[in-house]
């Protein structure tokens, strides 16, 4: 018994009672107890794997680490990898006017749910509403937290009981294998695949309507392209398909723009405005990718059918707060003084052009060969990110950096700086894409490379 490692470890007292944990802060006792609690039964579990049991001034240091992690916020991020819209870094960077707007309605009170005119409750999201409707021409506007939820209600109030047609290669996982057809599930619609994987016709959907269908749906593959021996149905097709039958057509765009894509040198790709003037009756897509505002799904159409879903009381449970109002009218707001691409952070970053990126790459280069560090410039590919337009690069430069430890370590230890530095690894190489670092970033990413890499 007295070889039992788990002899070894301390008691939760002594744990309490370590300076190191004593002077982590004026937290109170309930909450110390919990985290050492905690920090003692990761080193019971990590005992069981076979690995050494912790010594007292170890787990006193977890201790101490957690309980500043628990008060510590999220850490700003400096994005070196070259993806603009970064999922794992809370996608699009809203623009400095939103985050004015933000401020304003997060530190005091706002008119958000009241008409000062009439001094009476009023509508929460009816002024973004407004604004998605003079903007894409849609008769009516809902707003909910995120797309998926967008596509969750749309299904739910409109299709719930009733069969949804969709192409089978429509049927497509997101981020968190999140699969479209779960979601459809959750609503009560039946799903019905029509086609096959990279071949769907018109006549697919004809062929599979019956009296228990209750709409069509597409949906953009935003995250992947089939290419190759490949036919789809077109968004007026089966707009045309729909009035034959009298069912609605939904569209779930992923990512929606409301900008041509050609104006910053992306592949074509449907607007918003363009799927619904080809009769779609409903459209749905995220907030916080290509339209450049927070974390929301959005939903446009046919205004008997967005009022059945603003109706619907899902509604309730996935509305969006003040912050999300305020960043989202202050987005469509830039995008209605038609200055959108040059005030949004994803369209500076995407528009920036492969000359200042590569002047940039090397005199940042310069620098820290001049600290002694092996760096040089490369010719690099960034990636819009988010879902949107796969396979389509955008032209960049990026400083390769051979750092003096083995390269996880140094990226490891980069991550682990305050502000963080998040690039890509290759074998034993660093590499720093500056499509997304802001020059005003670019002091404190030079101190962060000297600090990891030397």
């Amino acid at each position: 018994m007295s070889d039992n490692p788990l002899r070894k470890l301390p008691s939760v007292w002594r744990v309490l009672e370590h300076p190191g944990v004593r002077s982590a802060g004026d937290f109170s006792r309930d909450v110390v107890l919990h985290v050492a609690r905690e920090q003692l039964v990761l080193a019971r579990e990590a005992i069981a794997r076979g690995e050494p049991a912790p010594q007292l001034d170890e787990i006193a240091s977890r201790v101490g680490a957690k309980l500043g992690e628990l008060v510590g916020g999220m850490t700003r991020v400096i994005n070196a990898a070259g993806i603009v819209i970064h999922t794992n870094l809370g996608r699009s960077p809203l623009a400095a006017s939103a985050v004015r707007a933000v401020s304003e309605a997060a530190s005091g009170y706002v008119d958000l749910e009241i008409d000062m005119d009439a001094g009476e409750r009023g509508s929460r999201t009816g002024r973004v509403e407004e604004q998605l409707c003079a903007l894409t021409g849609a008769e009516a506007a809902a707003v909910v937290n995120n797309n998926a939820a967008a596509v969750l209600l749309v299904l739910t109030a409109l299709a719930r009981g009733r069969e949804v047609l969709v192409s089978r290669g429509e049927l497509v996982e997101i981020g968190g294998s999140f699969r479209v057809p779960d979601v459809m599930e959750q609503s009560g619609a039946r799903l019905k695949e029509v086609g096959t994987t990279n071949r769907t016709r018109a006549d697919d959907y004809r062929r599979h309507i019956t009296p228990e269908t209750g709409a069509l749906l597409k949906v953009h593959t935003s995250n992947y392209r089939i290419v190759g021996f490949t036919q789809d149905v077109s968004y007026r097709e089966l707009s045309e398909i729909g009035k034959e039958a009298g069912l609605f057509v939904i569209a779930d765009l992923g990512s929606g723009m409301l900008l041509d894509p050609g104006e910053m040198g992306l592949p074509e790709e449907p607007t918003v405005h363009s799927v619904l003037g080809d009769g779609v009756d409903i459209v749905c897509f995220s907030g916080d990718k290509m339209l450049g505002g927070p974390q929301c799904g959005i939903i446009l159409g046919k205004k008997e059918l967005v009022r059945r879903c603003a109706q619907h009381p899902l509604y309730r449970a996935l509305r969006v707060d003040k912050i999300t109002v305020a960043a989202l009218g202050a987005t469509l707001a830039l995008y209605l003084r038609g200055s959108a691409v040059s005030e949004l952070p994803i369209y500076t970053r995407i528009s920036v052009s492969s000359e200042e990126l590569r002047d940039r790459a090397e005199r940042l280069a310069a620098r820290l060969g001049a600290m002694g560090l092996a760096a040089r410039v490369e010719a690099d590919v960034s990636e819009v990110g988010g879902g949107a337009f796969p396979g389509a690069g955008l032209r960049s430069y990026s400083v390769l950096v051979w750092p003096r430890c083995p390269a996880g370590e140094a990226a490891a230890r980069l991550r682990r700086q305050r502000p963080a530095v998040l690039c890509k690894i290759r074998q034993d190489t660093l590499i720093f894409d500056l499509r997304c670092v802001m020059p005003e970033e670019e002091e404190t990413l030079l101190r962060c490379i000297e600090g990891a890499c030397i």
